[in-house]
């Protein structure tokens, strides 16, 4: 998952040559997960359509403040425009369209849109290599930066005059790159690492049965990936779950028993700033797998089991460890037993979740928790999606470790 999944782009093209890329750029874009709408100049029509342009984005391009082929048809408003998008990106922009842009001329729906924008607006400059190199064209430059906006610079490269020379419009490629890198700068978790547990462990008693409990690891996911959409590198340390965690910064490791999933975490939690243990691990684990399967004989069968390392009590007696932490499923004295767990395992904050609650527990997508941190405070919270309780739990994470 990119960095762009629900953002809201504005894509103006102007008319140079290099308008062609952008079809391939409107295509990156939606592909990255992005809404994007097209406005165009008159002149940009002349180099690619807006009906390639619209099937791409999904969404009506335009071009003009009104349906020029119907005088009553409602005037396209620049200000909702501008207000709607998260992004502005301008590609490619001529060497005429940036100087309107630093004079604040407004002869098109594009430059009175750009003129509109609340959000960043990022422009791709595309233009001959006189027409780069000319003092008015660098000094338009420094305006544009003056005013907040951001050059993605062109490269170098054949041009349209058959001259080779600094002025070729970024690829789309690296136009997606430059807006994702900006937008991963500022997020909080931009410098952080984290290591989640998440799932069930199963515990083999022979090559057909284990020992294992109904969580799903949506919880830990959606954990997982709140965590990367505000910029850290996750390693996501996952049971036998069939919930897809698809991000860049995620760092998946399936396991499948206890053991294996505290050999993980002990190999990680060294260079990880934050650790957050949701996995339901089995307490206990038989003590002999058999090698084939067990037949059903005697009316009753014994199984030895012994217990199974405690992963979370094991970081929390470390010397130096990241920010912890834990989470407690319990069905009655919940208080009660949160409190004692979270000062025996040492952690900073312990996330509680009871059965009795409704919404809350194995496989739902809803979940309802309880925070607790050092000091015994207690925040509650409503019944929410598992995507908006990782939410409130990072940003507790956040406030006490920025």
């Amino acid at each position: 998952m990119s960095y762009l999944s629900g953002k809201k782009i504005l894509l103006g093209v102007t008319g140079g040559i290099a308008a062609y890329k952008t079809t391939y750029l409107v295509r990156l874009l939606v592909k990255a997960g992005a809404t994007v709408k097209v406005v165009m100049t008159p002149a940009s029509r002349e180099f690619v359509t807006p009906l390639t342009l619209s099937t791409l984005s999904k969404n009506p391009v335009l071009s003009h403040f009104t349906n020029e082929e119907d005088e009553n048809d409602t005037w396209n408003n620049h200000v909702d425009l501008g207000l709607w998008a998260d992004y502005m990106i301008i590609a490619p922009v001529t060497a005429n369209t940036m100087s309107k842009m630093v004079g604040g001329t407004i002869d098109n729906l594009l430059l009175a849109v750009y003129c509109s924008a609340k959000c960043p607006v990022f422009y791709a400059p595309a233009m001959d290599l006189d027409m780069y190199k000319h003092p008015s064209t660098q000094h338009n430059f420094k305006q544009l930066e003056s005013y907040g906006n951001h050059m993605i610079p062109a490269g170098v490269g054949e041009l349209a005059s058959g001259l080779s020379g600094e002025g070729r419009m970024a690829e789309p490629e690296e136009i997606v790159s430059y807006v994702e890198d900006y937008i991963s700068d500022k997020l909080p978790l931009k410098s952080k690492s984290a290591l989640i547990t998440a799932g069930p462990t199963y515990e083999p008693i022979d090559p057909v049965r284990f020992i294992g409990n109904h969580s799903s690891g949506k919880m830990g996911g959606a954990l997982a990936m709140e965590l990367a959409h505000l910029g850290a590198q996750v390693v996501l340390i996952m049971g036998p779950s069939h919930v897809i965690t698809n991000h860049n910064n995620i760092d998946r490791q399936n396991v499948t028993t206890a053991q294996q999933m505290y050999d993980a975490v002990h190999k990680h939690i060294d260079s990880v700033d934050i650790a957050i243990f949701s996995a339901a691990v089995a307490d206990y684990r038989p003590v002999n797998r058999a090698d084939q399967k067990i037949k059903k004989s005697a009316d009753t069968l014994s199984i030895e089991l012994v217990k199974n390392p405690d992963i979370l009590a094991s970081v929390g007696a470390m010397k130096l460890r990241p920010f912890l932490v834990g989470f407690a499923l319990e069905t009655d004295n919940e208080l009660d037993y949160a409190f004692a767990k979270a000062e025996k395992k040492n952690t900073d904050l312990l996330i509680l979740n009871s059965l009795r609650d409704k919404g809350a527990g194995f496989k739902k997508d809803t979940n309802k928790i309880t925070i607790i941190d050092r000091q015994k405070n207690v925040i509650p919270f409503d019944t929410k999606s598992k995507t908006e309780v990782a939410k409130d739990i990072i940003n507790e994470i956040i406030k006490r470790t920025s």
